[in-house]
């Protein structure tokens, strides 16, 4: 497939993002711009504009070059976080807390506008799908989070899938931290074809696993 304008990968950085999350799907979209001739661009961006963002591991930050632009051609990224363990009565920013406050930036009034722009898919990586769901922008949506997010998920009117990949049309999400990898291949396939995935596999030596899960085909027979 050729694009008529290049794609434009927008991964979202928020504090205490999970920095597998983000590095993984980048280094895929990367090596997927070089294969495709530069039909396909990545870049690190936030809610709030510029700035540096730190991570939930052991303070790793990055820099964000722009502010999410939800109208932008392409695909939107959206990491889970990374942090202490929940269970030390004198750790506050716990996984689950730092998903929460992501609802309490600008990022989910970004993504509701995405979920609603033409040529724009929002693609989610662990506790990313959590965390737009928590923020109630992705009811009655299908999709998939780390294992143990999946029954929080379902608690918001989300339709949970156990798979590697759920592709619900604009929104694809995958499951743990390193079903990034997954993600990004699978969206290099959608987007450009198995001979361009094919590619950046052989460049990682890495072979996608897991199921993909999509809306088509027949419905199975309850058991």
């Amino acid at each position: 497939m050729i694009n008529e304008s290049p794609l434009v990968v927008q991964i979202v950085l928020f504090d205490g993002f999970d920095p597998l999350d983000v590095v993984a799907p980048f280094e895929v979209f990367a090596a997927g711009g070089d294969a495709t001739g530069g039909q396909l661009s990545v870049r690190l961006v936030s809610a709030e504009g510029a700035r540096r963002v730190v991570g939930g591991t052991h303070g790793l930050a990055l820099e964000a070059s722009a502010r999410l632009d939800p109208a932008l051609p392409g695909f939107i990224v959206v990491p889970g976080a990374s942090g202490p363990i929940a269970g030390d009565p004198d750790v506050v920013d716990t996984i689950p807390v730092l998903l929460a406050r992501v609802g309490e930036t600008g990022l989910p009034g970004l993504i509701a506008a995405a979920l609603q722009a033409d040529g724009v898919t929002v693609a989610t990586v662990c506790g990313g799908s959590l965390a737009l769901a928590m923020a109630g922008i992705l009811e009655g949506r299908t999709a998939v989070t780390h294992v143990q997010g999946m029954d929080v998920l379902d608690a918001t009117g989300v339709h949970t899938v156990d798979a590697r990949v759920v592709d619900d049309g604009n929104l694809v999400s995958a499951g743990g931290v390193t079903s990034g990898l997954d993600l990004g291949l699978y969206l290099l396939e959608r987007s450009f074809g198995p001979r361009i995935a094919h590619a950046v596999e052989r460049l990682f030596e890495y072979e996608r696993r897991g199921v993909v899960w999509r809306s088509t085909g027949l419905v199975p027979v309850p058991a």
